[in-house]
């Protein structure tokens, strides 16, 4: 598959609400409120700005001052004054027509985040990807490793756990305002939480050697009977590692970060941006193979890590803008520049996200199965 570069943003806003559309008992049918988050992701042409003043390395500023312009009348406001159902799908909606109405060009994804644990994105096609994100608590250990490896002693991790539905809601559905209730997901993930949460993986039936991809092929046999729309299962078994799984391909991701310090000497003069600044970068690298059928994993975690420790220390408390050959020190030529120098070390690699600021930078992606998940 040929590349795709899409540039991400993010923008908060705090909001009142009742969703009329459920029962008159249900908690959110009462006025209440969130801190939402909204994100996009976009394919945007090199140098786009909204206003026209943009330049090459600018887009994921452009864009995030774009985003933070269509949520501004989301911003400390009654949502049902702006909209008769204002669920997360139909936020995102609102959002994207903001959007478009601003000229931003190749919208891939609008999402609304309600809580730290729900949220909705939207696809061009009408689809809502609704996600709902559970944790448990739990020991286990990886027999299959070789020895001394240490996955191999009984230790345990603190698990999230994300379940993602594609919904129709688009034309074909009557753009209908909400998909399944998040207390429905909730109702189908708890007697799997009071299975796993405070237990050793490895003592339940088919878990015997609970490895990340194993434990999201376990989840969607359970899940996927009972919630046809189920579409992927992702796995946290750190905060920085885990792994998705769509009934058929594995995916797994590792994130680093680094703190590092860039001028963009192609800012217009005068922008700030020309100035030597520096940022707290966020870095996830996503990978696909197939499942190791004695290992029962793709890739170990900690050999990701270690392969890209040489692109690592070249990037982490560096100069960007003064490595060797970079196409540039904005998101996008980093995760250029990135990609350029770990393929050969890692083969299965296949989409690199940077994040400047939080939510806020450039997605690559050039393996078999597209960008797939919200970035």
């Amino acid at each position: 598959m040929a590349d795709q570069l899409f540039h991400i943003a993010a923008a908060p806003f705090e909001a009142a609400l009742r969703v009329p559309v459920l029962p008159a008992e249900h908690r959110a049918a009462r006025l209440h409120g969130h801190s939402y988050r909204a994100r996009v992701r976009a394919a945007l042409p090199a140098g786009w700005a909204a206003d026209g003043g943009g330049f090459v390395g600018g887009e994921t500023d452009a864009l995030c001052a774009a985003l933070a312009e269509a949520v501004a009348p989301l911003d400390y406001a009654d949502l049902n004054r702006l909209l008769p159902t204002p669920t997360d799908e139909n936020l995102a909606r609102f959002v994207h027509r903001r959007l478009h109405e601003a000229g931003v060009p190749g919208i891939a994804s609008v999402g609304i985040r309600s809580t730290a644990d729900t949220g909705a994105d939207l696809a061009p096609d009408g689809h809502a990807h609704l996600w709902h994100r559970f944790r448990f608590e739990a020991a286990h250990r990886l027999p299959q490793v070789p020895p001394g490896h240490p996955c191999g002693r009984m230790h345990g991790h603190g698990f999230e756990v994300l379940l993602h539905l594609d919904q129709d809601l688009g034309a074909d559905a009557g753009g209908a305002d909400m998909g399944v209730d998040f207390d429905h997901i909730a109702a189908w993930w708890a007697p799997l939480h009071a299975e796993l949460d405070h237990a050793c993986l490895n003592d339940i039936p088919g878990l015997d050697n609970p490895t990340s991809e194993l434990l999201c092929h376990w989840l969607w046999a359970r899940l996927k009977p009972a919630v046809p729309a189920l579409s992927w299962v992702s796995v946290y078994e750190t905060a920085t590692a885990g792994c998705h799984f769509d009934g058929t391909h594995y995916r797994i991701w590792k994130e680093l970060r680094f703190e590092s310090a860039l001028c963009l000497e192609q800012a217009p003069a005068g922008d700030r941006r020309r100035r030597l600044h520096g940022h707290s970068y966020l870095l996830r690298l996503h990978l696909s193979a197939p499942l190791d059928a004695v290992l029962g994993w793709t890739v170990d975690y900690g050999d990701v890590k270690a392969l890209f420790k040489p692109v690592y220390e070249r990037l982490d408390h560096h100069r960007l803008d003064q490595l060797a050959g970079p196409p540039g020190a904005d998101p996008a030529g980093l995760a250029r520049w990135m990609r350029a120098r770990a393929a050969a070390d890692l083969p299965w690699l296949e989409r690199v996200d940077v994040q400047q600021t939080p939510g806020c930078g450039a997605v690559l992606c050039w393996g078999e199965l597209g960008p797939a998940l919200p970035a």
